[in-house]
């Protein structure tokens, strides 16, 4: 029995340039991401992950198909509607933490939902921010906080307002792996203690093996699928991938 889908993509292209110069990012894609599960997203340079992530999330318009998240089509909103889609129902964390350098680390926590007017759960931000290791932080703005301190205050943005799904785009890829691997933890546990639903695209085999399931793109296709990963078993499948 699988849980009911936060985010559906359905015979999903995406294509780039035409005639000679044609890209096709995506070709033909459907996968669906279950709510309370953590999926990671992977596959060589240029196999359309990152492009996968954005239409799922409503940051790129697909060329055909249909992406739905929350049981909501993405394609019949206005622009104020999918705004206020991604702003409700849809955290984001970039490996280039996207952070507002005028604001503190807890003015850009809360920077979703001040923009909704909605103060959030208190309870519940104060449980991500102690979690994240922000507490004494707080009032530093982005350039008095290190690399990995940047990236937390990202990921406990993302988490503030518990939106129906996470998208992370390599979460560690600026990080070293200890703190990379706090981050990991604490995205794992939003998911499995939380009920938290998040799509990370990733090129690291350790970070993956945080994951339920993985999810192999190829040449803008998918190419396999993977349950309970392990470092080794994504390694080798990786290498499979590559011939």
């Amino acid at each position: 029995m699988t849980n009911p889908s936060a985010a559906v993509a359905t015979t999903v292209s995406k294509i780039y340039g035409s005639g000679d110069s044609e890209v096709r990012a995506l070709d033909d894609v459907s996968v669906q991401f279950e709510k309370g599960k953590f999926t990671a997203i992977m596959g060589p340079s240029g196999s359309g992950k990152s492009t996968l992530m954005h239409c799922m999330a409503g940051l790129d318009a697909l060329t055909s198909g249909n992406v739905s998240v929350g049981g909501t089509e993405l394609a019949g909103l206005s622009d104020k509607a999918l705004t206020g889609l991604r702003r409700e129902q849809i955290g984001f964390i970039f490996q280039a933490f996207n952070l507002i350098p005028t604001l503190d680390a807890e003015e850009n926590i809360l920077l979703p939902l001040s923009l909704g007017g909605q103060k959030g759960d208190a309870a519940w931000i104060d449980q991500v921010i102690d979690t994240i290791g922000l507490r004494d932080r707080l009032d530093h703005r982005p350039s008095e906080l290190s690399g990995g301190q940047q990236q937390r205050v990202a990921v406990a943005r993302a988490l503030a307002s518990k939106p129906a799904i996470i998208f992370a785009d390599e979460p560690t890829g600026n990080l070293d792996s200890k703190t990379g691997g706090e981050v990991l933890s604490f995205m794992r546990r939003a998911v499995t203690d939380l009920g938290q639903t998040i799509v990370m695209v990733t090129h690291d085999a350790v970070a993956a093996s945080y994951a339920d399931r993985i999810v192999f793109l190829k040449d803008g296709k998918i190419a396999g699928e993977m349950t309970e990963p392990t470092p080794d078993r994504v390694l080798d499948y990786l290498k499979h991938l590559g011939e």
